[in-house]
């Protein structure tokens, strides 16, 4: 399956705390379902057990949303901490 990240997703990935490759598991692997204007989402859960912005959280869960455009295209990516 062909992956790829627009710019805005790759650029933001860092500060939301999650990497590239953990995104494209998340389109390749997560859990899918539909999301507005025409877009897919997937949603996965990582294992996390660290602290993120001062807190300690076992599981992060990513959620990427993408079109379908030669493959998927990643759009932007929501990082969520339990």
């Amino acid at each position: 399956m062909n992956v790829r990240l627009h710019p805005h997703a790759a650029g933001r990935l860092p500060e939301r705390g999650t990497t590239e490759a953990e995104a494209i598991a998340t389109v390749e692997q997560g859990e899918r379902f539909p999301a507005k204007f025409g877009r897919s989402g997937f949603r996965r859960n990582f294992a996390f057990g660290r602290t993120w912005r001062g807190r300690f959280y076992k599981t992060k869960q990513v959620e990427a949303y993408a079109v379908e455009e030669n493959g998927w295209l990643v759009i932007t990516v929501i990082v969520k901490y339990y």
